[in-house]
């Protein structure tokens, strides 16, 4: 059984958006040598959930995929094999996330927005996608994100605790995160990198929004990653 698309609300802050889909830096080495890209969730590919969701939304009108070399021809492959029209470019990433990022940027013109996820993240919906566009319409820059539900210890390098922050001030970042093209454009002409697109538009000086991500969106990254994504695709496939 495939998960029905969910229709997308009628919201458009902007003329046109991308969504840039990173799978393009890493060897996946927590995978135990499985390309994690490519292993099985619910019959599919882990990089086909998010393409779908992209694919099917109203909101989104390009995507761009940026792949690791070696993935490209299954890349291109899948995207013929699904008929994901709104793809306009499969190619190769950087040595980083960072430089894919900027890799997937240099692509694209005459977009005003711009939604960055990551592959190893298949649960983008349009809930996620439309959200994340609403926030962004305040500042330019939005990503999504949950309260951390766990209290949270600040380490020294001896491994004593040096802090215990307050934990209703913490959030975990999850992707999407939208931004208008302009802004994370000038983000990353920035000589430093950052682990997220976020921190860098912070470093510009600009605000992010929060928004209310989902605990469903994880970030495949180990086996126990995968197999706990199977159960929440049967979850929302018998909703």
């Amino acid at each position: 059984m495939v998960l029905p698309v969910t229709e997308c609300p009628n919201h458009k802050p902007g003329p046109t958006c991308s969504a840039v889909i990173l799978a393009g830096a890493g060897e996946s080495r927590r995978m135990s040598g499985i390309d994690k890209i490519f292993a099985p969730l619910g019959g599919h590919p882990l990089i086909y959930w998010p393409l779908r969701a992209a694919q099917s939304c109203p909101l989104v009108d390009r995507i761009v995929v940026l792949l690791s070399a070696r993935n490209i021809d299954q890349g291109r492959s899948l995207v013929a094999r699904h008929g994901f029209s709104k793809v306009v470019s499969v190619r190769e990433g950087g040595e980083r996330r960072q430089d894919t990022v900027r890799i997937g940027l240099g692509t694209l013109s005459g977009c005003e927005w711009v939604l960055i996820q990551d592959a190893a993240r298949p649960f983008l919906d349009a809930t996620l996608i439309a959200d994340g566009l609403a926030a962004a319409a305040e500042t330019g820059a939005a990503l999504a994100a949950v309260p951390v539900k766990d209290t949270i210890k600040i380490a020294d390098q001896h491994m004593f605790i040096g802090a215990t922050p307050d934990r209703a001030t913490l959030w975990a970042a999850q992707t999407p995160q939208v931004f208008r093209f302009d802004i994370i454009a000038a983000a990353y002409k920035l000589p430093d990198g950052a682990t997220d697109d976020a921190s860098l538009v912070e470093k510009l000086g600009h605000r992010v929004k929060l928004y209310q991500g989902s605990y469903d969106n994880i970030k495949v990254t180990t086996p126990e990653d995968l197999a706990l994504a199977e159960t929440l695709l049967k979850r929302r496939q018998c909703a």
